[in-house]
């Protein structure tokens, strides 16, 4: 799963600074930055087309996804609607809102109609941040801060592709006794006025999740904390959402549990995944109880910290002394609670975290994934990366722009011996012909495969047929010497200059500077007075950032005339 939400991030990072630079001029009065998380869970949760904007998914990431996820919301209450408005307007008239889309009337009639909603809901996230923050022992054994430098020393930790996690996510016991609950609810069950259910009813779901009846001469609601914990999973899952009037229903997709796409399915396991607070014991003693808080996610780091399995004795007695050392009440709290790990060890090994090997406990690829991500949740560092062997071009190409030169060539030359020369410069350049607008991803490609010569002459041929990496392959073909290959023209130089100058402009205004100060200006108005002309993704762009940046002012007035003629198409 993390590793779907850094490609996603990452084939959305071009277009969102291409944005960014539209909106100074455009939407001045914006943030632009508020529009990337917006932008992202768009991408992963409504639409794998980046260009299709719908009202009805608008209104669902507003108000139903954004207050989950989002770190700001008193920037988001201020500005997040206002910069999403702009991004809209971006799209609409940079023609990226593609058909299928809303029109950008209606998408902005959805911003208006959900406003007041949405500002109530940062305001609430506001509000009870607030409260969290008055809160003298804020911190639990949940708090992963602890963990922070053992965690970055980690050796590379290699996750699973999204196919077997999803395989794994369909078979988690937990989730099907959370649907088969919200089906026994169904739709508009009213709730009571002092337990959600009475004891017939509670009696009912007991059966339909397939859990004993306690033997209790009080109210059964006060014995039933697993029902209520699996209650609350429903909820998280979207299986369960509350109505008006004090009525709860099922969700319409409910009943086609397990799902059939597997995005759909790491989707919903990901949103469960937080209940593994469920898991910590619940003691009687209020005091007691929190002693004990966020003892399940100190188990998990603490397994993945030990290689991905540990003894469990071994464990268990570790877990009794860091709840001792944590708080003064720790000691009589793990005595009070009976068998402390017995609710933990059930919900992790019920969710697919975890499985019990007789006195050994370890990490599924579920539970390897899940802590990761929840280290990510935290903002804590640490080293994850898909398994070489399921990684494909373009995840291996956006894996290693983000790593040091030395980690990238290693995860480069891993990928390689799997693969036949031929077949990875293939690959690697139907990667790079992707996103004609990524230009670092296509130079990545190009300086792979032009190590690896005859070789990569099928590749590069067949590249010739794609606008965005034809310069490379009339370039590397030339240097080969091959027959009937074409030479590289003017402007095939020109486009190549535009990618090395976009991936500078990304790296930050001074690496941007420094690459235009290397071009004498006399030379540098002369590209100018010509590149405008070509048909690459950020020419705009760039001759606008240049007009702003570049030092002399002759360059600078040749930057914004070129720009008059890209967007007029003048000559």
């Amino acid at each position: 799963m993390t590793d779907r939400i850094e490609v996603a991030a990452a084939e959305l990072r071009p277009l969102l600074e291409e944005f960014i630079l539209w909106a100074r001029t455009n939407a001045p009065g914006s943030d632009p930055e508020l529009v990337g998380p917006a932008a992202l869970w768009h991408r992963l949760a409504y639409s794998q087309d980046l260009g299709v904007w719908k009202r009805a998914d608008l209104r669902n990431l507003l108000l139903d996804r954004m207050p989950k996820v989002v770190d700001d919301p008193d920037a988001a209450a201020d500005g997040m609607l206002s910069a999403v408005d702009a991004y809209l307007t971006f799209l609409a008239q940079t023609g990226r809102l593609v058909k299928g889309s809303d029109s950008l009337d209606d998408l902005r009639s959805e911003l208006d109609d959900v406003e007041d909603r949405f500002v109530e809901l940062m305001e609430d996230l506001i509000d009870d941040g607030d409260e969290y923050d008055d809160e003298e022992d804020a911190d639990d054994l949940g708090d992963l801060e602890a963990f922070a430098d053992e965690l970055a020393a980690l050796p590379t930790i290699r996750l699973r592709p999204d196919s077997e996690l999803a395989a794994a996510a369909r078979e988690v016991p937990l989730i099907a006794k959370a649907r088969d609950l919200a089906l026994w609810v169904g739709p508009g069950r009213h709730m009571g006025e002092e337990t959600l259910l009475g004891d017939a009813e509670i009696e009912e779901a007991l059966a339909a999740v397939g859990l004993p009846r306690p033997d209790a001469s009080g109210p059964l609601a006060e014995s039933v904390p697993q029902l209520w914990n699996l209650w609350n999973l429903a909820v998280d899952l979207e299986f369960l959402e509350p109505g008006e009037g004090n009525t709860v229903s099922v969700q319409d997709d409910t009943s086609e549990w397990p799902f059939d796409d597997d995005e759909d399915v790491l989707d919903a396991w990901m949103l469960g995944l937080h209940s593994i607070d469920y898991g910590d014991p619940e003691p009687p003693d209020e005091d007691h109880a929190l002693a004990l808080a966020g003892l399940t996610r100190n188990l998990l780091v603490r397994l993945l910290l030990g290689g991905g399995e540990r003894a469990l004795p071994e464990l268990r007695e570790e877990l009794a002394e860091a709840v001792a050392d944590h708080d003064e009440l720790g000691g009589d709290a793990w005595k009070a609670a009976g068998d402390p790990l017995k609710p933990v060890l059930d919900w992790l090994t019920g969710y697919g975290l975890a499985e019990l090997d007789g006195d050994t406990l370890r990490l599924t690829p579920l539970g390897v994934e899940g802590v990761v991500h929840l280290v990510d949740d935290a903002d804590l560092e640490i080293d994850a990366r898909p398994a070489i062997e399921t990684m494909s071009a373009h995840d291996l190409l956006v894996l290693s722009a983000e790593l040091p030169e030395e980690e990238a060539d290693a995860e480069m030359a891993a990928w390689m011996r799997l693969r036949e020369p031929g077949k990875a410069a293939e690959e690697l350049l139907e990667a790079a012909a992707e996103d004609e607008a990524d230009a670092l991803i296509r130079v990545q490609a190009a300086s792979v495969v032009g190590t690896l010569g005859a070789e990569a002459v099928p590749a590069w041929q067949r590249a010739l047929k794609e606008p965005s990496l034809r310069p490379y392959a009339a370039t590397h073909l030339s240097q080969l010497q091959v027959e009937g290959a074409p030479q590289p023209t003017q402007d095939d130089t020109y486009w190549l200059i535009l990618d090395m100058w976009t991936i500078s402009a990304g790296l930050g205004k001074a690496e941007f500077l420094g690459s235009l100060r290397d071009i004498d200006p006399e030379m540098m108005n002369g590209l100018l007075d010509v590149v405008w002309k070509i048909p690459h993704a950020h020419v705009e762009e760039l001759l606008d950032r240049i007009s702003q940046v570049h030092p002399d002012k002759q360059v600078a007035k040749a930057a914004r005339r070129a720009l008059f003629r890209a967007r007029s198409g003048k000559s």
